[in-house]
């Protein structure tokens, strides 16, 4: 029997849940919930079969739903996970999946209190190509990691809730999250810019520095004349750039590098690096869009009971980081120690 999902938010990124619900094998949409007539009247438009509401109500005092997509502006993510949970429902919300580490830790207590399933919408973790470059990480393709450098630019869309970290760092720090296997940074430090809005920052410069010397840097911002969506990871072996704007060729692999020689020096004459650059490749990756891969993986979880691979854990690893980029930003980019309270951390498997 198929699962039906209440999806809360119907603004362009939860209709797209709506859409992707809609046809996915196993789940039909049964409830729409958003405040805005508008936005309601389009989703009757396209589909005549969902109900809707304007209240959270309805959707969640229905017992024929199962599940809750959380799509709303992100100030409101904690509240309405935390009733979908509260009546039992499991919970998919959008990231980040709460304003602060300390509603993301009442919001994985409560979902372990009630056995239900809570994932968070990192949706990058299930891009086909960020798949491809974990796998190259993990089986040590690239060799001992030396960087990740992370772009995410673009003239808007300017939120009116949060800042540009908290909109857009949440997707580049959940890629390095697993890309690093959850390993957390010792310290963070970031720089920051208001330019349209003296109170929230549209543009962002972070640094984070990970064990085993590993280094990390975003470059953010909702006011850059081109839409970049980059990440190069280099290692002492190889390098990679994930493209995601690029739909023919998401993802390079470069065989190039440089080393220093082993053979002895006395003098700066002597010393040698030794460069290589062999030929660049674009794997195979299959097309496959990565918001149908996130809700069939919900949609298995829900079924089998399952910890999701981005849980309440991973979301709470994410919002700590937010946390530290924000406290560095207001001491002017001084560095701060993440809070480390999701590290080692397994929630049981949930059952009904």
């Amino acid at each position: 029997m198929a699962v039906s999902i209440g999806v809360v938010g119907c603004g362009q990124w939860g209709m797209n849940h709506v859409r992707i619900f809609s046809t996915a094998h196993g789940s039909s949409v049964g409830w729409c919930c958003d405040p805005k007539p508008e936005r309601l009247s389009a989703v009757t438009r396209q589909y005549p079969h969902v109900r809707t509401c304007a209240e959270l109500a309805p959707v969640l005092e229905d017992r024929s739903v199962e599940a809750v997509v959380v799509a709303t502006p992100t100030s409101t993510h904690y509240a309405v996970a935390r009733a979908a949970l509260e009546h039992d429902k499991d919970v998919m919300c959008e990231k980040p999946m709460g304003t602060s580490a300390q509603q993301c830790e009442e919001l994985i207590r409560l979902a372990q209190a009630r056995q239900r399933v809570l994932m968070v919408g990192h949706v990058f973790v299930f891009n086909p190509a960020v798949r491809k470059l974990h796998e190259y990480v993990t089986r040590g393709e690239l060799g001992a990691l030396y960087y990740l450098s992370a772009r995410r630019t673009n003239l808007g869309p300017i939120r009116g809730d949060v800042d540009a970290v908290w909109d857009l760092a949440s997707h580049d720090l959940s890629i390095f999250d697993f890309l690093l296997g959850g390993c957390a940074p010792m310290r963070v430090s970031a720089c920051a810019g208001a330019f349209l809005n003296s109170g929230r920052a549209d543009v962002a410069f972070i640094s984070l520095e990970y064990p085993d010397r590993i280094v990390a840097n975003i470059h953010l911002s909702w006011l850059d004349p081109q839409k970049r969506r980059e990440l190069t990871v280099v290692g002492s072996a190889k390098m990679a750039i994930f493209n995601d704007v690029s739909l023919e060729a998401p993802l390079w692999l470069y065989d190039k590098g440089a080393a220093v020689s082993h053979e002895p020096y006395d003098s700066f004459e002597t010393f040698r690096i030794r460069s290589w650059e062999r030929e660049a490749t674009v794997p195979t990756v299959p097309r496959l869009e990565p918001l149908l891969q996130e809700a069939e993986h919900f949609l298995e979880c829900v079924r089998t009971r399952r910890n999701p691979q981005t849980d309440g854990m991973n979301g709470l690893r994410v919002v700590e980081l937010l946390e530290a980029i924000s406290h560095s930003v207001a001491q002017r980019g001084a560095p701060v120690v993440p809070t480390a309270r999701a590290v080692g951390r397994t929630p049981a498997p949930v059952s009904r």
